[in-house]
């Protein structure tokens, strides 16, 4: 995180909580855009060109937000980004507001990796479990890792919890080869 995405990000979460914007949309939104501009070399050209008046990238943001149903918060959000000739830097901005704003919510974030799909059922309890250690409410992000064996491997943070099958195994051949 830089000083400088994490500073737009701060003040952007000021908004969302000044003006009590749904959360969850404000983020679906950013992401959206976000990966609309990841998958358009073209619209990042022109984003990111400084021979482009900045009206012009307001009027194709116009454009994109229109097409895309986002609200009047995070148009105007992002056209600051133009302003300040700091939309390249869009995509580090949204994970550092989904930060910032997890943290002012309570929210602990945690990857969490396994071998096979989770059920609905096996992610809650597993959340829950994660939730009385962090003593926060969790977000989750799920991810497929065939590496392992069975089990999971959740990292919040920097720390890493591991009950993959794999990382048991490794644990006890580093026993076995103590004794």
């Amino acid at each position: 995180m830089s000083a400088i995405t994490s500073r737009y990000a701060r003040a952007f979460v000021d908004v969302v909580a000044d003006k009590h914007l749904d959360t969850e949309k404000t983020v679906t939104e950013l992401r959206s855009i976000a990966a609309t501009a990841r998958s358009s070399v073209e619209l990042q050209r022109v984003w990111e060109s400084p021979a482009i008046p900045a009206e012009q990238k307001r009027a194709l943001l116009d454009a994109l937000v229109a097409r895309a149903g986002v609200s009047r918060p995070v148009r105007n959000f992002l056209a600051v980004l133009i302003d300040h000739r700091r939309i390249m830097l869009l995509e580090q901005v949204v994970k550092d507001f989904e930060r910032e704003l997890n943290q002012r919510l309570g929210f602990a974030e945690a990857d969490v990796s396994s071998a096979r799909e989770l059920s609905d059922g096996e992610r809650r309890t597993l959340e829950l479990q994660v939730e009385k250690l962090t003593g926060k409410n969790v977000r989750a992000r799920y991810t497929r890792d065939k590496s392992l064996l069975g089990g999971a491997v959740v990292r919040l943070g920097s720390t890493i919890y591991d009950g993959s099958v794999k990382g048991q195994l490794e644990r006890i051949r580093k026993e076995l080869a103590e004794e």
